[in-house]
């Protein structure tokens, strides 16, 4: 992953196994949410490949690209629902654009994709009259509307408080479970990490490249690398 010169994380190479929590952690800076991008296809790697099911993301056509795009569901760090549109609105939107459903159909979807969140009779409110816990739970709900295989999720309990956050993960597990997805998740947040990953990287900003890969609990505990022991403990004497 480069930048103009300047190379972000380099030699990296991992697999994600079908319906595991992979989270990728790092300290500030380290290319965390730029790795998320891109496997979901927003930048195309300087050099390597993103391959889903050994199919190489790059090397397909704009059209199969465009349908391996819709077995992921995303939900970015600010929610980033529209502020105009109410929650059914908003979670109806990739219905409406990637489905040939009726409109009654969508609507029954909507609302028991609302409802999974635990957002039943929250359609009609809009993003500001809601919670910043609520409004990330509607992202989810938007993330998961054309059930896809892959949901990616950037920093989700970012600006929660410890109650939010935790009913979050918590939510996370239990829509793994549910609906059988692969989750990748980018956070820094340790009571998260240790909460819903089953595997883990571990990238580091120094040597621009992954450090450490497995279960993080396994990491904390068993990890001969300073900066993997600093970050999974925070600052905890060696």
């Amino acid at each position: 992953m480069i930048f103009g010169d300047y190379v972000v994380q380099k030699d990296l190479n991992f697999e994600i196994a079908r319906g595991e929590i992979f989270v990728i952690m790092g300290g500030s800076g380290c290319g965390k949410s730029t790795l998320m991008k891109h496997m979901t296809g927003l930048i195309r790697p300087k050099r390597g490949t993103v391959r889903y099911d050994g199919e190489s993301y790059w090397e397909a056509s704009d059209e199969r690209r465009a349908e391996l795009g819709r077995r992921m569901g995303i939900l970015f760090q600010s929610g980033a629902l529209w502020s105009s549109m109410t929650l059914a609105e908003n979670v109806a939107l990739p219905l409406e654009q990637y489905t040939e459903l009726s409109d009654r159909d969508i609507a029954e979807l909507v609302s028991v994709k609302l409802a999974l969140v635990g957002l039943r009779g929250f359609e009609e409110f809009f993003p500001s009259e809601i919670s910043g816990g609520m409004r990330k739970r509607a992202g989810l709900a938007r993330a998961i509307a054309l059930d896809p295989d892959i949901l990616f999720f950037d920093e989700p309990s970012a600006g929660l408080d410890p109650i939010s956050s935790r009913r979050l993960d918590d939510l996370i597990l239990q829509l793994r479970d549910s609906l059988g997805s692969t989750i990748v998740m980018v956070t820094h947040e340790l009571p998260s990490i240790f909460t819903v990953a089953d595997n883990s990287i571990f990238l580091d900003a120094e040597t621009r490249t992954a450090i450490a890969h497995g279960n993080p609990r396994e990491l904390a505990a068993n990890s001969d690398l300073p900066a993997v022991r600093r970050f999974l403990s925070r600052g905890e004497k060696e």
